[in-house]
């Protein structure tokens, strides 16, 4: 079957292959509606995908959509994996969140309805925010309220000359790490739980609570060498989780706690709030990181795209300029290229029967 099938054209046309896929391996489909409209006025909706016995206690994970744009990669890798290589025996049990940020998928935008990085979300927002120094100095310039070629110049030789003083690793955290300060900048985590977490969060009570071994891959595009699939692990390095990871995974994993890795430490990542929510099972997760295109497009990308929601006069997203930004987006997120989506899903179905004989070992 060519590779190309398994990814949609867009949200709709991505949930729509996902469903069928989902139905035709036999799963259980819900759907879990988001209140905010999509671009067209009507729901989106997060689709929750089970395979196997409901008391299972060893079950496969997938999660795609937690960045919205990069949704078009998780969706496909699971497409496939339903298609090809969904058969586990009857002791365990598959559960695919499919487009865990509808909202963002459909708009075409990583973060959710209110702006929010979901990724930057899972974080105890009765406590003090935590403070990103290096973003507060670059905002202006991360976050212009104009957008044009004169300004994007200037903004990105303001960037480049802070990664020529500090690292570009520090330009890295300060422009990602998270930010709690301002609600229309970019990486922004919110002042509360968003609907994406709560819904993460009723999923995983709702079929995990009697897990007792989970294996969780969550798909992300954006960083590092082009179709290369980093399998990032935020589990500490000197905990049982992070020795399982490295046990399944051969070894083949990136910390970013260990410099290792094309992330930084991040504040609120999804994988945090997930360990918590399952502190009653044994569980190896990954964030499964495909590279794209250069850091510095992506970062653009991301800036114009954020210009366009937060400043742009009415109207702009409709324009041959907001179009084009929109195509950018997609662009450093998703190339539409068989030989970018053969790398996905072999990397992806590599990672997957890795995680099941993990779960398998014993019976």
């Amino acid at each position: 079957m060519p590779v190309h099938v398994h990814f949609g054209e867009d949200y709709s046309d991505s949930r729509a292959r996902f469903r069928d896929a989902a139905r035709d391996a036999g799963a259980a489909v819900e759907a879990w509606s988001n209140p905010a409209p999509g671009p067209d006025g009507g729901p989106v909706d997060t689709d929750v995908a089970w395979l196997g016995p409901r008391n299972a206690e060893r079950v496969l994970v997938t999660i795609s959509g937690t960045h919205g744009a990069e949704g078009f990669c998780g969706s496909g890798s699971q497409v496939a994996w339903l298609r090809d290589g969904a058969r586990t025996p009857d002791s365990l049990a598959q559960l695919h969140i499919h487009a865990i940020n509808p909202h963002g998928f459909a708009w075409l935008r990583r973060v959710t309805e209110g702006n929010v990085d979901l990724n930057r979300n899972f974080i105890d927002h009765g406590r003090p925010y935590p403070v990103n120094h290096g973003f507060e100095e670059l905002f202006p310039y991360l976050c212009p309220a104009t957008w044009d070629a004169d300004t994007v110049a200037e903004c990105d030789a303001v960037l480049d000359a802070y990664a020529e003083k500090h690292g570009t690793r520090a330009l890295q955290k300060a422009i990602s790490g998270g930010q709690y300060a301002h609600p229309d900048g970019i990486f922004f985590g919110g002042h509360a739980p968003t609907w994406s977490r709560r819904t993460l969060e009723s999923i995983l009570s709702r079929y995990l609570s009697k897990a007792r071994r989970v294996a969780l891959v969550d798909y992300h595009t954006g960083l590092g060498p082009y179709g290369h699939g980093e399998r990032i692990v935020v589990h500490r390095p000197d905990t049982a989780a992070y020795e399982r990871a490295r046990q399944v995974w051969d070894d083949d994993i990136a910390s970013p706690f260990l410099g290792t890795s094309a992330a930084t430490e991040l504040h609120g990542v999804n994988l945090d709030g997930i360990e918590a929510a399952l502190s009653h099972a044994e569980l190896t997760a990954c964030a499964l990181e495909y590279g794209t295109s250069p850091s510095p497009e992506v970062r653009r990308a991301l800036r114009g795209d954020n210009w366009l929601h937060a400043h742009a006069p009415e109207g702009t997203l409709d324009s041959a300029k907001g179009r084009a930004i929109k195509a950018e987006l997609r662009r450093v997120f998703y190339p539409d290229r068989d030989d970018w989506r053969e790398m996905v899903v072999a990397r992806s179905m590599q990672t997957l029967d890795a995680a099941l004989g993990w779960l398998k070992d014993g019976d």
